[in-house]
């Protein structure tokens, strides 16, 4: 036997014996032989660390290295190289779940730091850490919602919302019972006038808004969060992290739950994860939030310390009564963003922020002189990204980009492109995109 074989002869003899029967082969008697496979695996020999690393490196030369203007959810934004080297320092990789707080503080402590800068950032009382991602986010709050609206079970979402954030909502209203009804767009923004219409008819446990929404525009929402806690509904605003360091904040806005996805925070794109999910809300809510929350205190030395508190998932109470059954996100990507967020500071958002900003209208202006594109939404603001009619065929268009090294942007719609700009993007990468269209 192997020594990685977890059984001994004898207890593969005592399992068979169990079941009645006299060996492996005896076992398997059931599969046509015609159908069993008696050659050799197709495995490799055994390498040197070397020849390991050459592979890989052979490997990973396949891969075309593309300067990325597209978006969708997901932005190449810069990851200060520090970050990585103290993501892996063995401080931080200590047991699975910071249950026993006696040896979990460092775990606690940027759990702790997590919520308080994603609470400052979202302008809300109180943070979680962590969920999945924001998708998962967006449907844990809408669920949230329902909860707190007890016998309501309609929900109602912005037609403006990303479209893969509304696929995993659905998924998760239908095996929950809850009921998801569109709000109508109208010119890129969500119509207010439709959203009071539903309101109206009763029933509604939370109404869920982007911002800025799928196509980049920065909606106005004023007066929505009147309107909607008129009827006794809770408002939910989905955001991407980053831009809030210069856009108004959701609880600006009214919101009583403020959830998206922290990948924008420096996370690197990554072939679509892992990422981290961030949800906030008014602290007359914390009791229905599903997810981890650190708490600090005093031990009874009178130092500072750091413990998990309002424990309401299925781990601690009766399953029927848990909030949520997130309860295995290890956090790691949440201490990412903490340290991004520690390493560039208010003023770094702002200026990440304001680049991407800058970028972004200087290529639309740029790509609106070629004569090729028009602004699909010309009277609507928007952030860093921004959706363009183009008089070419599109897939083509994309095509030939890649073809010289450009990822050029996400086909929305028949003849529609969204283009995204990050403070990676420099004015030079996009004259050459330009000069080459």
């Amino acid at each position: 036997m192997y020594k990685y074989f977890p059984h001994t002869e004898a207890d593969l003899q005592s399992m068979l014996a169990r079941i009645g029967v006299d060996s492996t082969d005896a076992l398997y008697a059931e599969v046509p032989e015609q159908i069993r496979f008696r050659g050799d695996y197709n495995i490799p020999s055994e390498m040197s660390e070397l020849e390991v690393r050459q592979l890989f490196q052979q490997l990973g030369s396949q891969n075309q290295q593309l300067v990325c203007f597209a978006g969708a959810g997901v932005y190449d934004h810069y990851t200060p190289a520090v970050i990585p080297q103290l993501l892996s320092r063995s401080e931080f990789l200590t047991s699975y779940t910071p249950y026993q707080a006696e040896i979990s503080q460092g775990t606690l402590h940027y759990i702790f730091e997590f919520q308080s800068m994603m609470a400052e950032l979202t302008g809300m009382d109180i943070s979680n850490a962590s969920m999945y991602d924001g998708s998962t986010a967006t449907a844990e709050a809408v669920m949230m919602a329902v909860a707190a609206g007890k016998k309501q079970k309609r929900v109602l979402v912005s037609e403006t919302i990303d479209p893969k954030v509304l696929a995993v909502v659905r998924t998760y209203a239908h095996f929950h019972g809850i009921e998801l009804e569109m709000i109508a767009a109208e010119g890129g923004v969500t119509q207010r006038a439709d959203m009071e219409r539903k309101l109206a008819e009763g029933g509604v446990a939370g109404v869920l808004v982007q911002q800025p929404n799928f196509f980049g525009i920065v909606e106005d929402y004023d007066g929505f969060a009147e309107v909607i806690h008129a009827s006794k509904a809770l408002f939910i605003m989905n955001s991407v992290a980053a831009d809030l360091a210069l856009l108004k904040t959701p609880a600006e806005w009214g919101a009583d739950i403020a959830v998206g996805d922290g990948q924008s925070l420096g996370i690197p794109m990554q072939w679509g994860g892992p990422y981290v999910g961030y949800m906030c809300c008014t602290e007359k809510l914390i009791r229905k939030m599903p997810g981890r929350i650190v708490g600090k205190t005093v031990d009874n030395r009178g130092q500072r310390a750091f413990v998990l508190t309002l424990q309401a998932r299925e781990q601690h109470i009766r399953r029927q009564k848990a909030t949520s059954n997130i309860c295995s996100n290890q956090s790691l990507m949440a201490l990412f963003v903490t340290m991004y967020c520690s390493l560039m500071g208010r003023q770094g958002l702002k200026d990440a922020a304001e680049l991407s900003y800058a970028g972004a209208h200087y290529l639309c202006d740029r790509l609106l002189q070629t004569g090729h594109f028009v602004l699909t939404y010309p009277d609507k603001p928007f952030f860093n990204e921004f959706v363009v009619s183009y008089d070419g065929d599109v897939d083509v268009l994309q095509r030939r980009m890649q073809e010289r090294g450009f990822f050029f942007g996400v086909k929305v719609a028949e003849g529609q492109l969204m283009l995204a700009v990050t403070e990676k993007r420099s004015k030079e990468e996009i004259d050459q995109l330009i000069e080459l269209l």
